[in-house]
């Protein structure tokens, strides 16, 4: 059979080829310091459990929801006025997706006719990539680097690429390069979709987890960001509900309309208890989410220090659960490393080339070990010599 020619766009997945090795080395009765896939180890919120089992023995609630609850939407409102401080989301401007990496999946082919211009950064989360090239779009890159302390530089983006271009994808904090933005950045990238007429997406998936100070905050922070862009907003790292696929595409009510009406064609609404259990962390006490931060921060340093104790580079890792660690002793092959890492140490961490071009020569570490974990994690890649 000749299956789609659109499949040839995407590579072989990495985390499952780096599963499938991690099961033959734990059948070895190997120990194993899985690094590789962002799925939090804390436990989901009590409010938010109860909500959501409490909805499940309702007969009603196992129809199709045929679109979300209007509570629901008026407690994303709610939400980013108490959280954000951001007055002025209304319900139109909010729609639920079934987490950021559907929503970013779909959003192109809302937006995009194939032939169309997105700008990508690069590094970024595969999904970014996919999305845009699902929609039969041609991907403009945007580096971001070491010297610009991994940000997005709006200023050496190529006025003609931005002008083709119908979004801009802008991740942060962001995944994988542990960058947190800044008031400067924002204000750049806001005027900068002003000259060029384009769309800002922004993939707000750690504002809760932020080290080194307050803690993060939305894209719509920032004047002017309402009229030129969406944010995909997420529950999923900050309540521990990653399998329950809870997110939101929240802002301008034209572009997350035109997302609704291609939605309406491929999915019924949201299971009617994951949208109780989503009301429930809207509006309930946010406490737990401050302390999991502060709990997330010392992951960070345990496992950054030790890398730098060792001989490593210090990591970027300013927010996000992950850290962006640059090879040590000159490696330049982040497939090749990650694999004799695997071997020699049994800690499993993402090459970064997975993430796009300026990826090579880095790897992605996920903080989803408590600290004593991670040290013992250093420790095995110390004693490998690594």
């Amino acid at each position: 059979m000749q299956f789609s020619s659109r499949l040839d766009s995407f590579g072989d997945e990495v985390f499952s080829t780096l599963n499938a090795r991690r099961l033959k080395l734990e059948a070895e009765g190997r120990t194993i310091y899985n690094l590789s896939i962002g799925t939090p180890d804390f436990e989901p919120f009590d409010n938010v459990v109860t909500a959501l089992t409490d909805a499940a023995r309702d007969p009603q609630n196992w129809k199709y929801a045929l679109g979300d609850l209007p509570e629901l939407k008026q407690a994303v409102c709610d939400y980013y006025a108490r959280r954000f401080g951001v007055e002025g989301i209304t319900p139109d401007m909010v729609a639920s997706v079934s987490g950021t990496q559907e929503g970013v999946g779909h959003f192109g082919m809302a937006m995009l006719d194939p032939g169309d211009s997105v700008l990508v950064p690069d590094p970024c989360y595969p999904v970014f990539r996919a999305g845009a090239l699902l929609a039969g779009a041609k991907l403009e890159y945007y580096p971001l680097n070491a010297q610009n302390n991994f940000l997005p530089d709006v200023a050496n983006i190529d006025p003609e690429v931005a002008d083709r271009a119908k979004y801009m994808i802008v991740s942060l904090p962001s995944n994988p390069v542990g960058s947190v933005g800044t008031p400067e950045v924002y204000e750049q990238v806001i005027a900068f979709a002003r000259e060029h007429d384009l769309l800002i997406v922004h993939d707000n998936a750690y504002s809760d987890i932020v080290y080194d100070g307050p803690a993060g905050m939305s894209f719509f922070n920032y004047p002017g960001a309402l009229e030129v862009g969406v944010e995909f907003f997420s529950l999923s790292k900050s309540f521990n509900v990653t399998g329950a696929r809870i997110g939101f595409i929240v802002g301008r009510a034209d572009v997350v309309a035109a997302f609704s009406k291609l939605r309406s064609q491929i999915d019924f609404g949201m299971f009617l208890p994951i949208q109780k259990a989503a009301i429930a962390a809207l509006t309930g006490p946010l406490d737990h989410v401050e302390e999991q931060r502060m709990k997330y921060q010392a992951r960070r340093d345990a496992l950054c220090d030790g890398l730098e104790r060792i001989g490593w580079d210090r990591p970027n890792a300013h927010g996000t659960m992950f850290v962006w660690a640059k090879l040590p002793n000159g490696r330049t092959d982040s497939m090749a490393f990650c694999e004799e890492l695997m071997e020699r140490a049994g800690v499993i961490v993402t090459p970064g080339a997975s993430f796009g071009p300026s990826g090579e020569g880095y790897v992605r570490m996920a903080l989803v070990l408590p600290p004593e974990g991670l040290q013992r994690a250093v420790e095995a890649i110390e004693a490998a010599g690594l």
